[in-house]
Parts: structure tokens; sequence; C-alpha cells
């Protein structure tokens, strides 16, 4: 890690002056259990970015000690490192990434006649309980059925589900198989198969611990996937890491940057590219501006059309009446899933959706509330600057009152994550922000690296806003570890690097029991200091 102001400074930006180190501690008492399940025999040097929040790095340290101690460096001001970001000197190539070929093993057809293929599965229901399988058959309709059970190669259990298929342009699609497998028990490996004849294939998946406070659970985050070779570093890279389920922010496969007769193809291609992790494990999705796909000088008038055909979502559990915006909680997280492009403002159907929704939130039950969408709301990044301002003023106070705290986007094609802050006022003319610090505000992370043939977005804003903490054009994805009902862990994971360590990662403590804690910390003080010991041993 390179403290603010170190490093290869921005082109036309000189050098900060080196800050003067100073030594800190910080005792976590409560939460050195934290820690336990990572199996650490050292701990990071870091620099405090947030009270709220401690940047973990890779310097070798002692063991872990009952009292774990985090000794780092601080600037001299510590009222203001908060307001020192970092911008990454890493440097990748701008050029567009390149496509994999059509004939590449990794979109290989399954063998077999009419082979299911382009398997994924999402979650089916608001708890976790239920799964949707999702595959297409090429040549006829075949099977609807799924059949599944605890033990491999032994399925005592059967779901019927629909098949369909449609028409865009001159493409017409296979097959679109759809089942809902319900009643599941939690923290269970489910067996299924699918297919018929020579053509069966069997997969598995594993359903979530039950909603509970301090449920650990590993998300993935990905957004701008498409299929080029850096998307499949990204996969690879992805699959490695242990994460148990992806939140997905949109622009999937990029078909529509294909021509015309290719669109419905690479549809299916990249189907077939995900299948060897979404056949597995649910991914939990949003739409991105590729979907759309409103293309009237084709007659294609129906927005997210072949999307909606393959992404279904659980989205009426939650209440909603779109499958572009929904809720479900998976172990200790509340996952709100957003459209940036359809209406939001008030008297919208999304608005008076999220309204309800953030009012149906308990935390008590799950503490970690997460919004993913697929248009960044801050972005210091000169590609698509701004673009999310209109979502931001009508949400972010929703967002606040409610102490969010993680929201992930996409579509800028780079890396960025925001301190703890709200009500930015723009100087539109002279490209200004001033950021607000707010206890209260979720962190933004943009996420949208996959690595999309578009390239990478590396111009970013010089100077840095004060509300950025780090920013790199590469690609990538990001973890989110949650450890118990105070604390996570989240890493970025820069690809090809030749590193095994994490490009940014910090301990984020979560908004509602932090302030719960200390609220509980301060009334028992409160109470040892005016009520007689006998009635403290009743409480």
């Amino acid at each position: 890690m390179v403290p603010p102001g170190h490093g290869d400074a921005p082109r036309g930006r000189p050098m900060a002056p080196p800050p003067h180190p100073v030594p800190f501690r910080l005792l976590l008492k409560e939460s050195v259990n934290l820690f336990i399940p990572l199996d650490l025999s050292l701990y990071c040097l870091g620099i405090v970015a947030d009270l709220d929040m401690i940047i973990l790095k890779d310097k070798k340290m002692g063991p872990m000690i009952p009292q774990l101690v985090v000794i780092g460096y601080v600037l001299l001001s510590l009222v203001n490192i908060a307001h020192a970001g970092v911008t990454s000197s890493f440097v990748r190539s701008e050029w567009p990434s390149v496509d994999i070929p059509l004939d590449n093993e990794v979109f290989a057809v399954p063998s077999g006649y009419n082979a299911p293929q382009q398997v994924h599965i999402t979650q089916g229901d608001y708890d976790g309980k239920a799964v949707i399988i999702i595959w297409v058959t090429p040549i006829e309709p075949g099977s609807n059925q799924v059949r599944y059970g605890k033990s491999e190669n032994k399925y005592d259990f059967t779901a019927e589900g629909t098949v369909k298929n449609y028409t865009f342009y001159n493409y017409t699609s296979g097959y679109i198989h759809q089942c809902l497998v319900s009643d599941l028990e939690y923290d269970t490996k489910y067996f299924y198969e699918i297919g018929e004849g020579d053509a069966v294939r069997s997969f598995w998946f594993q359903t979530p611990p039950k909603i509970d406070p301090n449920a650990s659970y590993k998300f993935g985050i990905i957004g701008d996937l498409g299929q080029t070779y850096n998307s499949l570093s990204t996969l690879e890279h992805y699959i490695e890491s242990g994460a148990q389920s992806v939140l997905h922010v949109g622009d999937l496969s990029y078909a529509d940057r294909y021509t015309y007769h290719d669109m419905g193809v690479r549809w299916d291609s990249y189907g077939r590219f995900v299948e060897k992790v979404q056949a597995y494990q649910p991914w939990i999705w949003t739409v991105g501006n590729h979907e759309i796909e409103y293309m009237p000088y084709m007659n294609e008038v129906v927005p997210f059309k072949q999307y909606l055909y393959r992404y279904p979502t659980p989205y009426a559990a939650s209440e909603s009446t779109s499958p572009l915006w929904y809720a479900v909680r998976r172990a200790s997280a509340h996952i709100i899933v957003l459209s940036s492009y359809s209406p939001y403002v008030k008297y919208t159907p999304q608005y008076i959706w999220l309204e309800a929704e953030l009012k149906k939130v308990d935390r008590k039950k799950t503490p970690w509330l997460i919004v993913i969408m697929h248009t960044p709301i801050y972005n210091s990044n000169s590609a698509h600057y701004m673009e999310g301002e209109s979502m931001r003023v009508v949400f972010e106070s929703w967002f606040v009152k409610y102490k969010v705290d993680l929201i992930f986007a996409g579509h800028v094609h780079a890396y960025e994550r925001s301190y703890r802050i709200s009500n930015i006022h723009y100087n539109i003319t002279g490209g200004i922000s001033y950021p607000v610090p707010d206890k209260s505000a979720p962190v933004y992370i943009t996420v949208g690296d996959g690595g999309n043939q578009e390239g990478l977005a590396s111009r970013f804003n010089d100077p840095q806003p004060d509300y950025s903490a780090f920013r790199e054009a590469s690609y990538g994805h990001s973890t989110l570890e949650i450890m118990n009902k105070t604390h996570a862990l989240y890493h970025w994971n820069r690809n090809d690097d030749g590193k095994k360590i994490a490009t940014d990662s910090f301990v984020l403590q979560n908004q509602y029991w932090n302030k719960s804690l200390r609220r509980r910390k301060l009334k028992k003080n409160y109470l040892h200091s005016t009520v007689p010991t006998v009635e403290l041993n009743n409480l």
C-alpha cells in the first residue's frame, strides 16, 4: 500500500509531501473471533481510512493475540484522514479487451442430442429456501423436469418447470426452461440433474444458512463481464475466491456490441461461458445499459427482451411489480436490487416499491443491508461522470436514513471505493465537488471492471475528490465476507498482477449493530453510575 501522496503522481498533479507516520492501536475485544475463521497466522499493516473502516494490507507481523492490536500509520491530522484518497499508479493498457473466438472451448456445446446448456441458477424466493434453475435445449423442448436430492446420483425429488422461446430480429432462441425448486433445507448441498437420454447433465448447489444475524456468508461482486480473455480471467480468479454467491451489477453478455445477426448467438455463447460457475451457485443480477437492446430500427421495441427471457428473478416474493427491481434475504444480508434504466422518480412503481421495502428491513435478523445497481451514484471517473446524479437526488436520503452498509455499481470500467459520505453539492460549472462525511451513509463501490471488450476507463478526474478512497483502472472482482452481525471483510482483487493478495481491502463495521452496541454500552455505563448495584443485577 502506498500512503496518499506517494508513488507516481497523476499527470499534471504534483506529489504531496509525505505524511508524518504515527503509530496507533485499535483494540477489538468483542470481535476477535472475527478473525479466527480466516486461520491467519499474521495480521496486517494498514491505514485508517475512517473510524468505521481499517484498510488491511499484506505486511507480515506477529501472531494473533487475545486483544487484537492492529498497528499501522495514520496521518498526523487524524481528523482529515478520511479525505486522503489513493489513485493507484498501477497501469494497464486502455485498449479494448480481446474477444474469445466462438470456437474456443469455453463456449463448447455439451455432447448429446439436445443436451441442456447455458445452465444457471438464481435465488427463487425471499429467504433462500428456493432456487430457479434455468437451461436451454437447442433443438426441441425436451423435458422440463429437474430431479434433485441430497446425495449424488440419488434424486429423491422432482420439480416441473416451464419452457418458452422468443425471436429477436432474425434470431430464434432455443427452448428456455425455468424450474422453481422450493422447500429446500438451509445450509444443505443438493445435487440435481436435467435432460434425458444420452444428454443428461448433473450439477449441485449449496443453500445458504438460515436467516440469522450472526450467519457468516461470502459474496462475490462482479460487473460488466462480457466474453473476452479478461472476462475469463475474472471468472477464474473468482472461482478461487471461495465465495458462495455472486452479486452481478449489470452488463452481462454485451451481446448488443456484436452485429445484429449475432446478438442472440452471443447471448447463447455467454450462457455457456459462465455455466461453469452459474450452474453451481446462485447469481443475483441487475440490468445494465447493455441489456436494454431497444432497437426500433430492427422492429425490436421491448426493452430488456432477451435478458428477461433468460434471467428470471424472484421479484414477486418481495412484492415487486417488475423483475427489474426486487429484494432477497440471504444468511445475514438483505439485498436490494435496483434498475438504473427504469423510472424511479416519485410515484413510479420502483420508487413506491423501494420505499416499502426499506421499511420492511429488519436489521435484528438481517443486519447487513446491501444495494446493487448499475450506474454509480458517486464516480470520479470522466467516463459516465454524474450519470447517476438523478438517482442520487431521489434515493440518497433513504440510503442514509436506513443506514445502508454498501452500494455496489458497475458501468464505469474501473474500480473505485468511496468513504461514507452523502449530499455532495456539485459545482457543475467548475467541476468541483464538496463531500459531506456522514457516518450513516453507505460505502459506494464501483466494480465495472469484469473484462468486457470496451476496455478500461482510466481517465480519472484530477485532483481526486475527497470522497474517493481508492481508485484504479484494472480488471478484477470483489468479495464481501460477512463474519457476523458486526463485521465483514471486503477485498478487491486485481487480475493477473502476479500477487495473491487483495489490492484494496478493509474491515467494515455494520451500520446498525455497531451503533446499537455503542448505545447499549452508553446506557450500561449510565446505569452503573446512577442505579444501585442490586438493581443492575436484575436487568
